[in-house]
């Protein structure tokens, strides 16, 4: 079986929707082509995305564009320490007129939520999100309420400022499909965004391109994605090889092969195919796995950093190939499969 499949298709544009999702964002959000791509990944998956880096680069930006353009219920919650999980999920409150309790939802019942500089919430704030970005549901006072769908998490954090600051557990980063970074725009690019907004906010006159329904019917979409055999098996190497590198404490977990299969065929459907491709592994597997990794020491001392592990195993797994015959040709990997 090759690693295309066998179809005289050729590639398909994505659906209209996509397309338009992509230009209305553009619209906005100068360059950071490949940043927009990773977040519409993890709404294309049902999943969250973690946007790292310094302030005023436009991860704040970032979100509420996509909100907008989504046509999704969008709020914003400003952590810091004194932040309470019943900040977040909603409280159950007294009221006197009918002698019961009656529960208000908090902010995370809403369909895009900004969790602006998460690490700055106190660990038993973070948890409270757990439960909600996993399972899509909150449970207060034993009563369990689902969350609104499409439902996704864009959580922004500064890696640079740790004073007061509480860095996020395993378990709540390998919540998150994907983490990305903006970085500092090119000069060209600085000069088109104070042109672009020296007048009007362009986020003021953007528009909806597709709404709730039609989200889940692009998630319809990527799920249709075909993943074949030779690439599901190189995608599997790639994850395992992060577990046998030395450097590595902890590596990706089979949540992360999941992960990555639905990054893949995401990536895939936004290149306008209908099936995915060994370059959508190696274009995913850093932002996808890196933050779910744990470096031993010694390694950190060596300057090893999760980037790094994840390149070596992507560099070191078996590649396969199309070719005319059955099964294809495999590129030969520099290490025995783990």
């Amino acid at each position: 079986m090759s690693a295309v499949p066998d179809t005289d298709d050729a590639p398909v544009a994505p659906p209209d929707d996509l397309g338009a999702i992509q230009a209305a964002v553009a619209r906005v959000i100068v360059g950071k082509a490949d940043v927009v791509r990773h977040v519409l990944v993890a709404a294309l998956c049902g999943g969250h995305a973690l946007l790292e880096d310094v302030p005023g680069v436009g991860k704040t930006l970032l979100a509420r564009t996509l909100a907008t353009v989504l046509g999704c219920e969008f709020r914003r919650v400003q952590f810091t320490p004194d932040v309470l999980p019943s900040d977040i999920t909603g409280s159950s409150v007294f009221d006197p007129r009918t002698a019961d309790f009656q529960f208000r939802p908090g902010p995370i019942f809403t369909q895009v939520l900004l969790a602006d500089e998460i690490n700055r919430a106190t660990p038993r704030t973070q948890s409270a999100l757990l439960e909600s970005m996993e399972e899509r549901q909150v449970t207060v006072d034993g009563d369990t309420r689902a969350l609104p769908r499409p439902f996704l998490v864009l959580a922004t954090q500064n890696p640079v400022e740790l004073e007061g600051t509480f860095p996020l557990p395993e378990a709540q980063l390998d919540r998150f499909i994907i983490r990305t970074s903006l970085g500092y725009p090119s000069e060209a690019e600085e000069h088109d965004i104070v042109s672009r907004f020296d007048g009007a906010d362009p986020l003021a006159e953007l528009t909806a391109v597709t709404d709730a329904p039609g989200v889940l019917a692009l998630q319809g979409a990527r799920a249709a994605v075909e993943v074949t055999e030779p690439v599901r098996r190189y995608l599997i190497d790639v994850v395992r090889g992060t577990r046998s590198d030395e450097a590595a404490a902890l590596g990706a977990s089979p949540r992360a092969s999941l992960a990555l299969f639905r990054a893949v065929q995401a990536w895939a459907l936004l290149d306008g195919r209908t099936f995915a491709v060994p370059d959508d592994v190696k274009a995913l597997a850093v932002p996808v796995l890196a933050h779910r990794l744990l470096l031993t020491a010694h390694s950190r001392l060596q300057g090893e950093t999760a980037q790094s592990i994840v390149t070596r195993s992507v560099e070191q797994a078996a590649v396969p190939v199309e070719d005319e015959g059955d099964p294809p040709e495999v590129v030969a990997p520099a290490r025995p499969p783990a």
